[in-house]
């Protein structure tokens, strides 16, 4: 189907390890990743919704100088069930950091109603070969 990620292509690079991050509050779920976060860069992280303010994952020039190749790439999509929105929103924003795999993927949601389910379509094609999901993350 047009739009996805060359799948043939997994077959010559290991998936992308993707931990799910839950909690009842966005800042929570940002700490909860930044501290999961290694050192080395090749992070994107997927934030749904926006954040409560004073983000963990905030990074201001006189905290650094940061190396601008360890720094997590932040990507914010809409709030909203990413299960019952069709996953549109999170299917487009997948396929462009999928693009350029990243070393590691975290993905935080805004609610874990339906996290099973999610999980379950990120294991499907063409996910399934391109995505590693490791144990959840609760924040």
């Amino acid at each position: 189907m047009a739009g996805f990620p060359d799948t043939g292509a997994a077959h010559h690079r290991p998936p992308v390890p993707v931990w799910l991050v839950t909690g009842p509050r966005a800042g929570a779920r940002e700490a909860a990743i930044a501290a999961h976060l290694p050192k080395e860069g090749g992070s994107v992280i997927i934030l749904e919704g926006l954040s409560d303010g004073g983000s963990a994952l905030s990074f201001a020039p006189e905290d650094g100088p940061f190396p601008y190749d360890t720094l997590p790439q932040v990507l914010r999509i809409a709030p909203g069930c990413l299960h019952c929105s069709g996953n549109l929103i999170l299917r487009v924003t997948l396929n462009r950091v999928l693009r350029r795999p990243p070393a590691r993927l975290y993905l935080s949601l805004a609610s874990a109603e339906h996290l099973e389910q999610l999980r379950s379509w990120l294991s499907e094609a063409p996910y399934g070969d391109l995505l590693e999901l490791q144990d959840n993350i609760a924040a």
